[in-house]
């Protein structure tokens, strides 16, 4: 195919980004070639542009892990993905190794990660392989009124917490506490008020906050303006109030803060589960025998199997997951701009960048 290509490459840290061509064609066996809808900006990719955090594939890297589009190419083996509408997995395990065949994907020793392992989606096109590949039924997609390249965000930003709720057991009735509601834990609070739990939203945003009360949020707490200790005696009478569990809290970390991270760990109490989502290379003091004294856990959570993304694509085609209302477009050639922008906090929406704007 004679189509051009190109991708907009890191080559150091803070250095402005690139666009290089490069030829994806023909794709290894096994692999196809993806032609970008859309790729979204998530605080991952800052925390290598901009904190120094590590790649796995050396420099100069393109990065981008949520990622939509259409596949135009396909390698041998994978010939019945040709011209399918497409969500590419942010991890991607090999489907082969030990830990695979246990049903444990997200720890493939093996595993590719657009944007860390291989060549990521702030490009047109990307050559990835078709193990995991989520098809989408455009015409529903369509009659959803969502635009292929926000889909681009069930890639991450609703597939991580869709499987952290997934883990964690939340069900109807439960209490569960999502702290740090912008991007990927306005969704968590979404997917866990789908699977029935009854939300309380934490965030130092009024405006986060305000985005999710009443529909999704049963009660938003803004930790600006209640002290950490409060925090805890506010949701304790929320629960007696509304008949809910004063034990076995469900409590998902999304802020990726140290702060945050201390004001979850506070709030675990009798049989709670403290699922972490959000990250940082900052540091926490806790008193790890806190979960041995309420007989609590604490669970990581690292990208989702492949094979959950339907489901989790279900739900936002089916409405009860919003995409639209919390992300925005941005050209894909205006990438220094957005990057500097999402990480001054000035684009409040997921950013997703389109190769055809």
């Amino acid at each position: 195919m004679s189509e051009q290509a190109f991708r907009w490459v890191m080559r150091g840290k803070g250095e402005p980004l690139v666009a290089v061509g490069f030829d994806p064609f023909p794709p290894p066996p096994g692999e196809v070639v993806v032609k970008v809808a859309g790729c979204g900006v998530c605080h991952t990719d800052l925390g290598y542009f901009y904190d120094g955090v590590r790649t796995k594939h050396a420099l100069p890297l393109c990065l981008g892990h949520e990622i939509s589009g259409h596949v135009v190419a396909a390698g041998a083996g994978a010939e019945n993905w040709m011209g399918r509408t497409v969500i590419v997995p942010a991890v991607i395990p090999c489907g082969k190794c030990d830990a695979c065949r246990r049903g444990k994907a997200t720890i493939c020793p093996n595993q590719k990660m657009p944007g860390n392992d291989i060549h990521g989606g702030f490009a047109s096109h990307i050559v990835v392989p078709a193990t995991g590949l989520c098809p989408i039924d455009e015409a529903k997609l369509k009659a959803a009124g969502i635009s292929l390249a926000d889909v681009s965000v069930i890639a991450d930003a609703v597939t991580t917490p869709y499987q952290a709720v997934l883990q964690s057991g939340v069900h109807e009735g439960d209490l569960v506490v999502v702290n740090g509601v912008g991007g990927v834990g306005g969704y968590c609070a979404q997917i866990a008020k789908a699977f029935g739990g009854t939300v309380v939203a934490i965030d130092v945003s009024a405006e986060k906050l305000a985005a999710l009360a009443g529909e999704t949020a049963a009660l938003t707490l803004n930790a600006r303006e209640i002290q950490p200790r409060d925090l805890k005696a506010a949701i304790q009478t929320f629960a007696k109030e509304h008949g809910l569990r004063q034990t076995e809290w469900i409590i998902f970390e999304c802020s990726g803060t140290k702060a945050g991270q201390e004001t979850a760990f506070s709030l675990i109490n009798h049989g709670a589960t403290l699922c972490i989502v959000g990250f940082t290379m900052d540091k926490v003091e806790v008193r790890l025998s806190n979960l041995m004294a309420y007989h609590a856990r604490a669970l990581g959570n690292w990208g989702c199997p492949p094979e959950l993304y339907p489901a989790a694509l279900d739900l936002v085609l089916q409405g009860r997951v919003k995409v639209t209302p919390f992300v925005e477009q941005h050209p894909l050639s205006e990438i220094n701009r957005i990057f500097e922008a999402v990480h001054h906090g000035e684009i409040k929406r997921r950013a997703v960048l389109v190769p055809s704007a």
